[in-house]
């Protein structure tokens, strides 16, 4: 359950104000079908973040506990100075509409999460915690609470999230959970 509520956690909080969630209201504003696009953004969300946590429960299974505390740890407190800097959308991620609203949608949202820092996020935390399942719910989970609302509210609301408080809060986090690994708190849990 901790992985799951972390997971959510961190995704919903980095989420806001990210480039995948900028191109959920450029996607709400240009097609105006919000339930394509929704169904869009949770498949590429499902399949990216499994495809992450693959590769982050493997990189634990290869690696040595030791090594694997100093891995998170750092990538943990890179991840909050990472958090801390403005997303901006690509044009080309945009251009998709002549694949239809969901299939544009989900090449979109897919292409944009790899190596954006909520990607990078599920890897370290299916290293972290042995619960690939519980880690892509959580993510996946934290990805709709943060982009559903930009679809279905789109720029109206846009103008009124602060933030940079949310990034800190974010950075916070991610900061604390670095800190943490790299003083042992993980050791329960074989790191």
């Amino acid at each position: 359950m901790e992985a799951f509520l972390l997971s959510t956690g961190i995704v919903a909080l980095a989420e806001i104000g990210d480039k995948t969630q900028l191109l959920a209201f450029l996607l709400a504003a240009k097609f105006r079908r919000p339930l394509p696009i929704v169904f869009g953004i949770l498949v590429a969300t499902l399949a990216n973040h499994a495809l992450a946590a693959a590769v982050g429960a493997w990189i634990s299974s290869v690696l040595g506990p030791e090594a694997m505390r100093w891995i998170l740890g750092v990538s943990f407190i890179a991840m909050a100075a990472w958090t801390l800097i403005p997303d901006k959308i690509d044009d080309e991620e945009t251009s998709l509409g002549r694949y239809g609203v969901f299939l544009a949608t989900l090449i979109a949202f897919f292409l944009a999460e790899m190596g954006d820092k909520t990607q990078v996020a599920t890897v370290a935390l299916a290293a972290r915690f042995d619960a690939i399942v519980a880690v892509v719910a959580g993510t996946t989970l934290g990805m709709m609470l943060a982009n559903v609302p930009a679809v279905y509210l789109g720029e109206r609301i846009a103008g009124k999230i602060p933030l940079k408080l949310v990034h800190g809060i974010a950075a916070a986090i991610f900061a604390v959970l670095g800190i943490a690994t790299l003083l042992g708190a993980g050791a329960k849990l074989g790191f």
